[in-house]
C-alpha cells in the first residue's frame, strides 16, 4: 500500500424512522465494510464511522402518524439499525446518533464558526405556510409538481423520479401534507450557504482533480449541478425538531437536516476518540488522511458540493479523496418501495435465515448496483448460495478438511517435490491478494468478490485434477504433497475471504486452528510468506461453511412479497365512480331473484368458466359464470346466490347463458359472491 495509510470511512447516516434493508446494504455498507476491514487487514490506520440521522422532516411526520413524540420515534428504530448492523457484521468502529449531545455540540461549533466567518448569508424570503396546521412547510411537509420532469408526486427537497433537489417553493401546484391545503406565502428569515461562492473551487478541485478517479455517475452528476450554476442554500429551517439555530434571531428555527447530516460524521469521530483515548484531528484535518465517503447516488450532491464547501469554508478540514456512491437496487424487478413494504428488511432477514449474514453479503456484492441500477431476486440469491457458495467455496474446504482428518489425522502433511502444477498453482495463491486488492481499491466490489470465488475455484479444479482419493492407493508421497498445496489454498481462503464473509472466514480459520498469533496471516503474508499452513501444524474436524437453501425457503420469500403487492394493490385501489344515472323505472325493469347452485361444471378448454345449473324458484337454467379462476365447481354447489334473470340469453362457447350471477370484490381483489343475508329465503323470492 502507497501513503497515507490513515483513512477515514463514512457511510451514509440512515433516517431513523425505519429499520435497514437491502437497498442501504448494497448500496453503503456492504461496500463500506469490506474496504475497511480489508485496509485493516493491509495495516493500515481506519475508522469506519457511522451513526442515525435523526432529525428531518420524514421522522417528524412518521411520529406524527403514529401518535407519539420523535424522540419516541428516533429512540425505537436507532436500537433496530444498531443492532441490526451489528448483528450483521458491518464493522463500525462507531456508530452514534445526531440527537447525541457531542453531536449537537459539534454541529452548532461548526454553525457558529461559519456564521462568524462570514460565510452565511441571512435573509428573509418567502416560504409556503399551512396556515390550518400554523407551520412553514419544509422538505417533506409538502408534494407538488417537479419543475424539471413533471413528476406530481416530488418532495419539497427532492424529486424522487428524476433526482433533482429542490426547494419547496420550486414545486407547481403544491400542497401541504398536513392539511391538504395549497400553502400560502409568507416571509420569514432564514441563513443560507453562497454554494455559488465556492464555484470556482469546486470546478477546479472536482472537475479538473477527479475527472479521472472519481466513478462516471458521480463526476457526471456534480458537473451537471456545477454547470447548471449554483444558489445559495438555506442551511436553517423553520420546525421544532432538530438542532436550534445557534444565532440571535434563530428563535424557533432548527439547522436543516442536510446541514447538521454530515456533520455527524465528524461528531461521531470525537466520540469514538474519546472513548478510545485517541486524537480525533488528524482523522478530519491531517492532509496524510484519506477521507472516503460511502452513500447512495440520491446522496451525491450533498458530499460532493455541500459539504465540500462546508469543510471549504470552515477552513481546516480535509476534504473527500473519493465518493464511491452506487445506483440503487430493485427487488424483483420493481423499485424498492419502505411505504408500500416492497423490501427485504434486514431485521428479517437476520430472524428468518440464522447464521446465514454472508450468504446476503456474498449476494449483494456480486450484484452490487455500482454503474446502473440492479435487481435482487429470491431464485438468484438461492442460486448464488448453492451453486457458488455450497458448490465451490464450501465443497473444496470440506473435501480438504474431510481428507487431512482422513489420511493424516488432522495433521497438515510434510510436502514430497513439487511438479509444475503445484509449482504453478502456489504461484497464483499469492497472486490472488494483488488481484483482489486492486479492485478494492478501485472500488469495484463486484469483481474483488469474484476473484475470491475464482480462487475457490483454482482449489476445487486442483482437487479434481491431482485426485488424491485415488492416488493415495498407489502413491502416499505425492498424495502428501497435494493435501500440503491444497492447505495452503484452504489457508489463504481463510484470510482473504475476511473482507467479504467475515463470519465464514472467522469459522474456517477456527477449522484450521489458525487463530493464535504464531499461524494467523495478514493479508499481504498471503505474497510474502513461503508458506502459509506449515508441515505438523493440527487442524480441526470438518464443518459445513454453508448449507443449502431449499425451494420452500425461497418460495416463503415469494409470498410475502406476493402479499405486501396485494395489499398495495387493495389500499390503493380506487372505488368506481358513479355510473350514469338512472330512473327509477330504469330500475324495476331488473328482475333479481334468490336461486340456489344445483350443479357445477368446468367448461371444456377454458380457464375462467363454469357451467351452472341454478334453481331461480321459476324454473331451473343454465348459466354460464366466469369464475372457475376462484372458485371448484364442487365449492359453489349448493351455494344460494343473487340472479339477475332477465339478462338477455347469450352464447358462450356454445353454451346459452341464461342470466347472470351477481359478484363482487373485495378491497384485496378475492371474488365473492352477493349473497342474500338470511340463507333461509326461497328460491325466487324477488329482490327490491
Amino acid at each position: 500500500m502507497s501513503t497515507p495509510k490513515r483513512y477515514t470511512i463514512t457511510t451514509a447516516l440512515p433516517y431513523t424512522n425505519g429499520p435497514i434493508h437491502i437497498g442501504h446494504l448494497a448500496g453503503v455498507y456492504v461496500p463500506a465494510d469490506i474496504y475497511a476491514r480489508y485496509l485493516r487487514l493491509t495495516g493500515n490506520d481506519v475508522v469506519l464511522i457511522g451513526g442515525s440521522d435523526e432529525h428531518g422532516v420524514p421522522i417528524t411526520i412518521k411520529a406524527k402518524n403514529e401518535g407519539v413524540t420523535p424522540q419516541d420515534i428516533v429512540d425505537k428504530y436507532h436500537a433496530i439499525i444498531k443492532k441490526s448492523f451489528e448483528d450483521f457484521g458491518i464493522s463500525f468502529d462507531n456508530y452514534s446518533r445526531t440527537s447525541a449531545p457531542i453531536h449537537h455540540k459539534t454541529a452548532s461549533e461548526f454553525f457558529k464558526t461559519l456564521n462568524e466567518k462570514g460565510e452565511f448569508i441571512e435573509e428573509t424570503t418567502e416560504q409556503l405556510f399551512d396556515a390550518e396546521a400554523n407551520q412553514f412547510l419544509a422538505d417533506r411537509f409538502v408534494t407538488g409538481t417537479c419543475p424539471k420532469c413533471g413528476n406530481e408526486e416530488a418532495y419539497g427537497d427532492q424529486c424522487e423520479k428524476c433526482g433533482t433537489s429542490l426547494n419547496a417553493t420550486d414545486l407547481i401546484n403544491p400542497k401541504s401534507t398536513l392539511t391538504g391545503n395549497t400553502p400560502t406565502l409568507k416571509e420569514t428569515k432564514h441563513w443560507f450557504l453562497p454554494l455559488n461562492k465556492h464555484e470556482d473551487f469546486l470546478k477546479e478541485w472536482i472537475l479538473e482533480g477527479h475527472k479521472k478517479d472519481w466513478k462516471p455517475n458521480v463526476y457526471g452528476q456534480v458537473k451537471s449541478w456545477i454547470d447548471d450554476g449554483l444558489r445559495p442554500r438555506a442551511v436553517t429551517r423553520d420546525l421544532d425538531w432538530g438542532i436550534p439555530v445557534p444565532a440571535e434571531g434563530g428563535e424557533g428555527k432548527v439547522l436543516y437536516v442536510w446541514f447538521d447530516a454530515p456533520i455527524g460524521y465528524i461528531s461521531s469521530t470525537i466520540e469514538w476518540a474519546e472513548r478510545e483515548g485517541k486524537d480525533w484531528k488528524p482523522y478530519w484535518k491531517d492532509e496524510d488522511t484519506k477521507l472516503i465517503h460511502f452513500i447512495g447516488k440520491d446522496n451525491i450532491v450533498f458530499h460532493c458540493i455541500i459539504f465540500p464547501s462546508m469543510l471549504k469554508a470552515e477552513g481546516s478540514y480535509i476534504l473527500p479523496e473519493n465518493v464511491p456512491a452506487n445506483e440503487f437496487l430493485n427487488l424483483e424487478g420493481n423499485k424498492l418501495s419502505t411505504s408500500k413494504n416492497w423490501a427485504v428488511w434486514l431485521p428479517e432477514y437476520l430472524e428468518e435465515f440464522p447464521d446465514q449474514q454472508d450468504v446476503l453479503r456474498y449476494v449483494l456484492t456480486a450484484n452490487a448496483p455500482e454503474t446502473k441500477d440492479n435487481d435482487f431476486t429470491w431464485k438468484d440469491f438461492q442460486a448464488r448460495n448453492n451453486n457458488e457458495l455450497v458448490a465451490i467455496f464450501g465443497n473444496f474446504i470440506n473435501r480438504v478438511v474431510v481428507l487431512t482428518n482422513k489420511y493424516y489425522n488432522g495433521v497438515v502433511p510434510e510436502p514430497n517435490e513439487f511438479n509444475d502444477v503445484d509449482l504453478e498453482t502456489l504461484a497464483a495463491v499469492k497472486a490472488y491478494p494483488n488481484v483482489i486488492a486492486s479492485s478494492i481499491e478501485r472500488y469495484r466490489f463486484r469483481e474483488a468478490g469474484q476473484e475470491l470465488m475464482n480462487l475457490a475455484r483454482l482449489g476445487n479444479k486442483y482437487l479434481a485434477d491431482a485426485e488424491p482419493w485415488k492416488v493415495i492407493k498407489e502413491d502416499e508421497a505425492r498424495t502428501k504433497t497435494i493435501m500440503y498445496v491444497a492447505l495452503q489454498i484452504a489457508s489463504a481462503l481463510a484470510t482473504l475471504s475476511e473482507p467479504f464473509l467475515p463470519f465464514t472466514s472467522a469459522k474456517l480459520k477456527g477449522i484450521l486452528n489458525v487463530t493464535s498469533n504464531a499461524v494467523e496471516m495478514s493479508w499481504n503474508d498471503i505474497t510474502e510468506k513461503e508458506v502459509l499452513l506449515p508441515a505438523g501444524h493440527q487442524i480441526g474436524k470438518a464443518e459445513l461453511l454453508f448449507s443449502k437453501i431449499e425451494d420452500k425457503t425461497i418460495q416463503e420469500q415469494l409470498d410475502k412479497l406476493e402479499a405486501s403487492k396485494k395489499a398495495n394493490e387493495a389500499a390503493n385501489k380506487a372505488v368506481e365512480p358513479q355510473k350514469d344515472t338512472i330512473t327509477f323505472e330504469d330500475f324495476t325493469k331488473l328482475d333479481i331473484r334468490v336461486g340456489t347452485i344445483l350443479e357445477a361444471e368446468k367448461m371444456p378448454k377454458t380457464k375462467k368458466l363454469l357451467v351452472l345449473k341454478v334453481d331461480t324458484g321459476i324454473d331451473t337454467r343454465t348459466i354460464v359464470s366466469g369464475i372457475a379462476e376462484s372458485f371448484t365447481p364442487e365449492e359453489v354447489v349448493g351455494k344460494k346466490v343473487t340472479v339477475l334473470v332477465n339478462l338477455a340469453p347469450r352464447k358462450l362457447r356454445g353454451v346459452e347463458s341464461q342470466g347472470m350471477i351477481l359478484m363482487t370484490e373485495t378491497p384485496e381483489g378475492k371474488l365473492v359472491f352477493v349473497n342474500p343475508d338470511d340463507q333461509e329465503v326461497s328460491n325466487g323470492l324477488q329482490i327490491s
